[in-house]
């Protein structure tokens, strides 16, 4: 059996990282600032200082410092090192959206697109991306030879298609080659989980801890999952699928075929059939879109809407103590549909179902809150086409990110 084990060359990659995301959070610091914020040594973030200078990833700002002590160098992320694009591919919907960044991750551009005839196959998809990712460039007053990476947001695993009868682009995990040789730019894909742990990692909840779950609350249902600092992938890039783990047995029936999955219970399918359980015949449990029933439910003052959305919540609690059982993280955030429309009426049921019902201290310190990110997906995606290009460039290994 393979072991994997963390050499020297690891260990430099995440300090590197780790460096990076502390200036990120900063937006300005210093090297003794960066020793002090991620608890490396002086020696250690001189080392990778220099090696982000080089590549120019960061840049220096001049002399900083008050009137006592001596002056020191200023740095900060190098904002112009050239644009990163995440683009966001919703099959259900036959929507496609581009965002530019730059090299700061800070929002430059978007684009969207719409596909009237539908996101049925490889063809299509490849073309509507390209499509998009250049009226993003455009808007952003942006040339191709800026672009250090771009990163697809595609829901399914990114080695293989996924094997469950849910709406995902399986033909493009099949055709990756050619979408790369289509766009002529560095392409790295990563399945909207994962994109959203990142994110948390880099700008949301992971700036002040180590230990991180993002749970994602919409269509469908599932989590992403950072310990000690790094990003869960599992031995076939597959961890997080939270939603399809069993809930209760012989429940309700999933869309991946089996029975009492938490996405049968928390999924935007899962609310509605809550509502109709609760209250038959009700109007709202008619509505065709799933954001806009997740939103009309948010704003309905009836007595039915109150108690499916308290239900859902007291679902929410105790499959989020599973969760609490097996990671113990310091904290979980929500995003996604659901989170965004139900969240805060949600949050103090969930909150306290889950210090009740987990297991010891697990969950004594733990923070359950929405996601601080507007739109973290593409924001996470962004951030993995950096993550390619500090790899592409040596800075960082491939054990950090996607398999392809």
């Amino acid at each position: 059996m393979a072991v994997n084990r963390r050499t020297s060359r690891d260990i430099r990659s995440e300090s590197r990282l780790t460096v990076m995301r502390a200036l990120l959070a900063a937006g300005e610091s210093t090297r003794n600032r960066l020793a002090e914020d991620t608890g490396l040594s002086i020696g250690t973030v001189s080392t990778v200082v220099s090696d982000l200078l080089k590549h120019g990833i960061i840049t220096e700002t001049g002399q900083v410092g008050g009137s006592i002590g001596r002056p020191t160098t200023g740095l900060r992320p190098n904002a112009d090192r050239g644009r990163v694009v995440g683009v966001y591919v919703d099959v259900e919907e036959a929507y496609l959206a581009a965002k530019v960044y730059d090299a700061e991750l800070g929002e430059l551009a978007l684009a969207e697109a719409t596909i009237d005839e539908g996101l049925d196959d490889a063809d299509t998809v490849i073309h509507g991306i390209e499509r998009v990712l250049g009226a993003a460039l455009e808007r952003a007053r942006a040339n191709r030879d800026d672009v250090l990476g771009v990163g697809i947001l595609l829901p399914g695993g990114t080695r293989r298609p996924v094997k469950v009868p849910v709406a995902a682009p399986n033909a493009i995990w099949l055709h990756l080659d050619r979408l790369r040789d289509r766009l002529g730019l560095p392409v790295v894909v990563e399945n909207p989980l994962k994109a959203k742990a990142t994110a948390e990692l880099w700008l949301g909840a992971g700036r002040r801890r180590t230990n991180i779950v993002t749970v994602t609350l919409g269509i469908g249902v599932g989590a992403g999952i950072v310990q000690d600092g790094v990003l869960t992938r599992g031995s076939s890039d597959s961890a997080g699928e939270w939603g399809h783990t069993l809930f209760t047995f012989d429940g309700r029936l999933c869309r991946c075929g089996r029975r009492g999955c938490v996405e049968a219970y928390l999924g935007a399918d899962g609310i509605r059939q809550t509502l109709a359980e609760i209250a038959p015949g009700h109007p709202l449990a008619a509505e065709p879109g799933r954001r806009r029933f997740l939103e009309a439910l948010a704003e309905s003052p009836g007595r039915e809407a109150a108690d499916t959305v308290e239900r859902t919540a007291h679902y929410l609690g105790a499959a989020l103590t599973d969760l609490v059982a097996l990671v113990n993280p310091e904290v979980i955030t929500l995003s996604g549909w659901t989170a965004r429309f139900l969240g805060e009426r949600m949050l103090p049921i969930v909150r306290r179902r889950v210090a009740e019902e987990s297991p010891g201290d697990a969950a004594a310190d733990l923070a359950i809150e929405i996601s601080s990110l507007s739109d973290p997906g593409m924001t996470g995606i962004a951030a993995v086409a950096l993550e390619r290009f500090m790899r592409d460039v040596g800075l960082v290994t491939t054990r950090m990110l996607p398999a392809i």
